[in-house]
């Protein structure tokens, strides 16, 4: 099963936690790592702190998406991730955009992503891997760029 993964931190180094973070989705067990995109810097939305380093990865993955999204869980919290409340900054942040065409609608995982669609932080990286992907009831991912245009949003150099 293909999956899309996203990827955001902002305390610490972020950066260097995006990389990491990279790394253990590699070591998923039954999952290969196909892709990742370029890194990016955005601001914080709905949110306060320092800007954010995101990226998007693309997974072939055998999981179900309920253990993928356990696996996530778990590397977040290797990484000293804390909830104290709704879109506090955190030191890592993994989301399940997609897990191919479908749509899962359950008290811990909703995909596709529900803000997926709102987030140029996470339409940009996802294009950049598949620049024809489809959001399941949603439409093209590329018909939502436009409503994002005015957030900031850069990609990073590697320096």
């Amino acid at each position: 099963m293909q999956a899309f993964i996203g990827i955001g931190a902002n305390l610490g180094d972020a950066k260097a936690t995006v990389g990491k973070a990279i790394t253990a989705l590699a070591q998923v067990p039954d999952t290969t790592l196909v892709a990742q995109s370029a890194l990016f810097g955005s601001a914080p939305i709905d949110s306060s702190g320092d800007d954010y380093v995101n990226a998007v990865a693309e997974l072939d993955t055998s999981l179900s998406a309920t253990t993928l999204l356990l696996h996530l869980q778990a590397i977040e919290l290797a990484h000293g991730r804390e909830r104290p409340y709704r879109n506090a900054p955190r030191t890592l942040d993994l989301d399940l955009l997609l897990y191919g065409a479908e749509e899962i609608h359950t008290a811990n995982l909703q995909v596709p992503h529900p803000r997926m669609t709102e987030r140029a932080f996470v339409l940009l990286p996802l294009l950049q891997l598949a620049s024809d992907v489809y959001i399941p009831g949603k439409g093209r991912a590329q018909d939502f760029v436009a409503a994002v245009a005015g957030q900031r949003i850069q990609e990073l150099t590697c320096a």
